[in-house]
């Protein structure tokens, strides 16, 4: 089987509509062309559309995060090289999958749940081209704390949004993924040190490729901790997964940061 899959490449049918994430931002279905930054709520005018569209792109972005796991699981051989992993590594990438597929599963009944159909949204490629990095370091941080970190805040606001539409279906599933997400994170927390701990300069090199993925998937600011951010930072579950204080303030204060620049 092929190593190091290229984005551009991966299987999907006629439903699905693969566009950029500029074109996935400029969706005037969730408020794209009003600049709307306003928490999602069940009773605001765009709060279903944009709810929809979350829940879609959480379905997308778990196929990604499942070929992603896979691949790694598959691109690295055996042993303490540079470009490869430990064996309990590859366990923990292979449980992953399983907990990705899960949640694929879950995640396409529930956007049948919201009346919402699979090619409805658009689909980008940013998070799987983000486990495509060829160092396994900066693959785990890029994706395991990242944008599995990122999953924790969306799976938190979704189900903090199906609590507040009396809607428990979609509040104990997204409570149910959310679990799993942490679990995800805590890898690839604990791999990052374990992988890094006699080589600082590798540390140093896959931490500011987290910043770097962080940063792209910031959505212009929409992510933060203020009472009306549309995506809520979620500390409590990222200090679970081993998120320290200051790299917990340092992701809200780049989403202030672009806010900012955006307003």
């Amino acid at each position: 089987m092929r190593r190091h899959f290229p984005a551009g490449e991966l299987a999907r049918d006629e439903r699905f509509v693969r566009r950029s994430q500029t074109e996935q931002l400029a969706d005037r279905r969730v408020g794209a062309g009003r600049r709307e930054r306003s928490r999602m709520t069940p009773e605001s005018r765009t709060g279903p559309d944009r709810a929809r569209a979350m829940m879609h792109g959480i379905f997308t972005g778990e196929i990604q995060a499942m070929e992603g796991a896979g691949r790694t699981c598959w691109d690295f051989e055996v042993g303490d090289g540079a470009d490869e992993v430990p064996f309990e590594l590859k366990l923990d990438m292979a449980r992953q999958c399983w907990d990705e597929a899960r949640h694929c599963e879950i995640s396409v009944k529930l956007n049948d749940h919201m009346g919402t159909e699979i090619g409805e949204f658009v689909e980008g490629t940013l998070l799987y081209e983000a486990a495509c990095n060829p160092d396994p370091v900066l693959r785990l941080t890029g994706v395991n704390r990242a944008l599995e970190g990122l999953a924790i805040d969306v799976f938190n606001t979704m189900r903090e949004f199906g609590r507040a539409a009396g809607d428990p279906v979609l509040e104990f599933c997204e409570d149910w993924m959310l679990a799993d997400e942490v679990t995800h994170v805590k890898m690839g927390s604990r791999w990052l040190r374990e992988l890094t701990a006699r080589d600082r300069d590798r540390l140093e090199r896959a931490l500011e490729f987290q910043k770097v993925v962080d940063r792209l998937f910031s959505f212009n600011g929409l992510r933060g901790e203020e009472d009306d951010s549309p995506i809520q930072l979620t500390r409590r579950f990222r200090e679970m997964a081993g998120f320290t204080t200051e790299e917990i303030d340092e992701i809200a204060d780049m989403a202030r940061d672009e806010a900012g620049a955006v307003s």
